[in-house]
């Protein structure tokens, strides 16, 4: 799928009026430093060392080389991750963020021991290809590389939300990513064209290098920011 100049702007050059971008000042602040944001979550690692990693970083090289980079925080390489479900976090502590029958002032290590001790009893789904579908100026759009991919992901995806007890509104429509950069600042409407040519390039080069992402097993994760997320339960695929 090619990104277009016009979504782009829509997406990441609203205008001058604009709200701030969400997470910005919570989850990093101006100058790109991400902040305290405990939660947990399940994801699928980029496998370190592989070609998929190698892809990501020539893409964050790419990304870097822009005029705008310094509108954007960039996440390590190391934390790359595709989020399979999300899990809770310290600033979102609301339904149907949260567990229903769960004080929504119990402490993220609590909650991080209550849903490992949910999750004892649970077993992985099938196993699931992943492949790019496009690339955006904060990562990787991605899902799953075929139909049947897809069906096993929302399979996973319907099995966590049983065990941990909750649905985002967003449960069915998720979009999967990988994210590489936050936005720090807006860009200008002007710079999309160029982001346009910078991004489908990327996308192709990934898509030729790694036709399916090299991703590690679904994986249970605490973290306390952007910055590494913390692998405490491996669920292997069926």
């Amino acid at each position: 799928m090619l990104v277009e100049a016009s979504k782009l702007t829509a997406h990441f050059a609203p205008g001058r009026d604009a709200a701030p971008p969400r997470h910005l000042g919570r989850r990093y602040d101006r100058a790109g430093v991400f902040q305290p944001e405990p939660g947990n979550t399940v994801v699928c690692h980029v496998v370190p060392g592989s070609a998929t990693q190698q892809a990501l970083v020539d893409a964050r090289a790419r990304y870097m080389a822009m005029p705008e980079a310094k509108r954007l925080a960039f996440t390590p390489v190391e934390s790359y991750h595709m989020t399979l479900f999300q899990g809770i976090i310290e600033d979102r502590r609301t339904l149907p963020y949260w567990p229903a029958g769960v004080a929504v002032d119990m402490p993220i290590p609590a909650m991080t021991d209550l849903f490992l001790k949910r999750l004892e009893a649970s077993s992985g789904g099938e196993s699931f290809d992943v492949a790019i579908t496009a690339a955006v100026p904060t990562g990787l759009m991605v899902d799953g590389a075929t139909a049947a991919d897809r069906h096993a992901m929302a399979d996973w995806r319907n099995r966590f939300a049983d065990v941990f007890g909750y649905r985002h509104p967003d449960h069915d429509s998720y979009g999967f990513h990988i994210t590489m950069a936050y936005v720090i600042e807006w860009f200008d409407a002007d710079a999309m064209p160029a982001w346009e040519t910078m991004l489908n390039d990327v996308a192709k080069d990934i898509r030729e290098r790694a036709p399916v992402l090299q991703l590690r097993a679904p994986a249970f994760c605490s973290f306390e920011d952007m910055n590494w997320f913390e692998e405490l339960r491996v669920f292997e695929p069926r």
